[in-house]
């Protein structure tokens, strides 16, 4: 447990003490030449010193607080257990400047998160508050809409939960899904067969999958069929029971389309929907956007959830938030 303590502060600065019980655990915390630490100097506009166990913070008084936090949810984590990448820093930054009813720092992030999910490659443990929000959706819903802009972890984390349930037998297979939407491009154009055409489309999933899965596992389930990977177009006209069912980039669905799927879910079943409602590639002819209107209808019905991404929540790297809230807005 770390112990921390304020020495001095004056005026709108202040010089932070922490001092941790287990110096062996700082190694990873402040990561290969102390990068861990220069990113929340920069990120913070703090310095930050260390000797032998203690660690002094100095900077803008409410920079230290959310500098000191950001320390201890890394330390915590890292006593837990948890692997500290530099991704896992820049997401403990962003939950350390949401706003809470207590103010500026939130009480949370120096904890552990309280929910993870299991594969078998690695543990999967919320990035922001709302990843943390979303695991528990999905653990409890049998319907949950993600919208949000790129990289916030809305398939990866959904492929995740599907491979964790489908290891302990919660579900019998694992349904992948995309609309072949052309983005520019034309489909009928590329070579090879049908497989051929749309697997470029399914890449992403296929990307997921092997994060969380060994190569040998994911390719003998895909062939014993516990593991299906598709094109929208291929769920019509089935039933989907005792199935994890992940349906990506669905603003490029139709209307029909989105009706047609959401309607395949069978007994047993659970149903995720990803999509980035600023990102839609269809036509003015398709009539808009099948997940617009999805969520405007069965937004508040027992049993399904909206979870909403904004431009904070991006995990992918800090540029990818700022390019979001270029192109969409401070408030995206």
């Amino acid at each position: 447990m770390a112990k921390k303590q304020t020495q001095a502060e004056a005026g709108d600065r202040a010089r932070l003490d922490i001092n941790f019980d287990k110096p062996h655990l700082l190694g990873a915390v402040f990561g290969q030449y102390d990068q861990n630490l220069v990113a929340i100097e920069n990120r913070l506009g703090v310095y930050i010193g260390a000797r032998g166990n203690r660690v002094q913070i100095e900077g803008e008084a409410e920079a230290a607080a959310r500098a000191r936090d950001v320390l201890m949810g890394l330390y915590n984590r890292v006593a837990k257990g948890q692997e500290i990448d530099p991704g896992a820093v820049e997401a403990v930054i962003a939950m350390s400047a949401e706003p809470t009813l207590d103010g500026i720092i939130r009480h949370d992030v120096a904890q552990p998160p309280s929910i993870m999910i299991r594969t078998r490659k690695k543990t999967i443990v919320p990035r922001s508050a709302t990843q943390t929000r979303y695991m528990e959706e999905l653990a409890r819903r049998d319907i949950i809409f993600a919208l949000g802009p790129a990289g916030t972890g809305k398939t990866y984390v959904a492929v995740a939960q599907a491979v964790s349930q489908l290891i302990t037998g919660s579900v019998d297979r694992l349904i992948l899904s995309r609309p072949a939407v052309e983005a520019g491009e034309r489909l009928g154009f590329l070579p090879g067969d049908m497989k051929e055409k749309v697997d470029p489309y399914l890449r992403p999933l296929y990307d997921a999958l092997y994060d969380c899965l060994p190569a040998e596992q994911v390719e003998r389930r895909i062939a014993s069929g516990e593991i299906e990977i598709a094109p929208l177009a291929f769920m019509r006209g089935r039933t989907l029971a005792n199935a994890f069912i992940i349906l990506d980039e669905a603003q490029n669905t139709t209307k029909a389309q989105m009706k047609m799927f959401l309607t395949r879910f069978g007994e047993g079943s659970r149903m995720v929907v990803c999509g980035d409602p600023n990102q839609v590639d269809l036509l003015p002819m398709a009539g808009g956007s099948g997940l617009a209107d999805a969520v405007e209808r069965l937004e508040g019905v027992d049993g399904i959830s909206v979870v909403r991404f904004g431009a904070a929540d991006v995990v992918r790297h800090p540029i990818v938030g700022r390019i979001v809230q270029a192109y969409e807005g401070p408030d995206a």
